[in-house]
This record gives structure tokens, sequence and C-alpha cells, in this order.
């Protein structure tokens, strides 16, 4: 049975998580939050296993020694390297809760990065202190369920005239930014083979590239935004034959990426 996977805050937390204070037979004191998770929620008892995580690469195997003291056996851990070829979703604010479900799923398939997107047609808007912080949360608890050792880095809220500098950008870099919109000629057909042979680059010289995947709010982007975009380098393509909702096209279109880069 895979063991369940709890984020610790290195700026919080009173844990030693770097790698180089852990040492296997060490007995950690689990935070407040974790204990009641795992042990009040989870119901946790000795003996049973868990992961802990800093949500950067570290992966420590534990076990409950002392569950009504909260403490924690370490056994083992291990540091993950992030991937050198990454996931990123430009995510347009949506209403109804569109948006934080596609970066809830779009964390259990493996995106690295997620940046907000204060579209032209977004009726949702960006809150500074409000809205990042509940994306926070949704990121934090898709990472927990889907036993990540890498939670997804947050970006900053963004205009669509930065991300016409995101595609510009990409195009000097050698990333590759995808624009998904339901009016275009171009189809998903040969991305994917894009997608390789920037994989392959990443391999053979080990610079880290990011593929980007842009998706509109519920509204669609407008037709201003898909001609700068496009303009500036961006990739425009229509994702299927049946029209997705903001919280599914993002999360398809990087299940499709996770597999044609092995990730699942």
């Amino acid at each position: 049975m895979t063991n369940p996977l709890f984020l610790l805050d290195p700026d919080q937390d009173d844990v030693p998580v770097d790698a180089d204070c852990l040492a296997a037979g060490w007995k950690l004191t689990l935070p407040a939050a974790v204990r009641r998770h795992a042990i009040a929620s989870m119901r946790l008892k000795e003996g049973d296993g868990l992961d802990l995580s800093d949500g950067r690469g570290l992966r420590v195997g534990a076990e409950i020694a002392d569950a009504q003291a909260g403490l924690a056996l370490v056994r083992g851990f291990t540091r993950e390297e992030r991937p050198v070829t990454r996931l990123a979703l430009v995510q347009a604010l949506a209403k109804n809760g569109h948006d934080e479900q596609a970066i809830d799923m779009a964390t259990q398939i493996g995106v690295d990065e997620v940046v907000p997107w204060q579209a032209d047609r977004s009726i949702a808007k960006w809150k500074e202190g409000r809205t990042d912080r509940k994306w926070d949360q949704v990121l934090a608890a898709a990472t927990e369920q889907s036993r990540r050792a890498w939670k997804p880095e947050l970006g900053g809220c963004v205009s669509s005239k930065q991300v016409v500098a995101m595609c510009r950008r990409a195009c000097v870099h050698g990333d590759l930014v995808v624009v998904l919109h339901q009016d275009a000629t171009d189809t998903w057909d040969g991305i994917e083979s894009e997608v390789r042979r920037m994989a392959d680059r990443c391999l053979e010289d080990g610079t880290p590239r990011t593929v980007s995947v842009v998706v509109g709010p519920e509204g669609g982007i407008s037709e201003s935004e898909v001609e700068r975009f496009r303009d500036a380098g961006a990739h425009v393509c229509v994702l299927g034959t049946t029209i997705l909702r903001a919280s599914a096209a993002g999360p398809v279109a990087l299940s499709l990426l996770a597999r044609a880069l092995g990730r699942i």
C-alpha cells in the first residue's frame, strides 16, 4: 500500500526537513496540522507508514512511533530531481471554481508550474492575499493526494500583455507555448512530436525547458489575445472535436503531454 504523504512547511514547521539534517532512526515530532490529518482524520496508528515532504523534492519515509505524542520514526529519505522538461499551466481565472478544479487535476497529473491569468474575458478577479492563498491550498492538497514530492510552483497573476512577453521569451529560450483555442485551424497533431524533440534536446544539453499550456476562461480567449499570442510565437491549436470546460481543457492537454514525455 502506498504511504500517504504530508507536506511540511520549512518556514513554519519546526521539523528538520533538510536531507543533510536527517538520519534513519531519528524521531520527529509531527507538526500539529500533520498530526490532525494523519492521526485524527486518517486514524494512522503505531507502525503505520507515512511520507513527509518539503514539496521541493525531499521524500522522508517514516512510521508512526507514538500516535498520542505525535512522534514519527524516520526510516529513510530520498531527494527526487525535478524533470528537465517541465510542464506549466497558464490558467485563466474562471468563475464557479472551474479554475481551481483545473489546477487541482493538473497537479495530480504532474504539472510543474501554475500561472494564474487575468484574461480579457475572465469574470473572476484575482485578489492578492486571498485568491493566491486559496490556489496555494489547492496545490498543496492535490500534491498530497497524488503523493508527489514536488509541489507545483505558483506564479504571480499575469495579464494578457505578460502572456505575450512569456511567448516571446519562450521563442528565445527554446521553450514552447501552446494556446488552446476552440476556433483554431491547427490541430493537436504535431504538438507531441515537437515536445518529444524538445525533451531530447533537454537530455542532450541538460538545459531545463518548459512546455506551457494556455487555457482561457469560460467565455474563451478573445480573438485579439489569440492574434497577439500567435504573433509572439505561440502555437495555437484546437485540442479535439468537442469543446471542453475551462476546468478540463488544461488537464486533458497536460495528460497527453505527460504521456508523450513518459511521465504517466
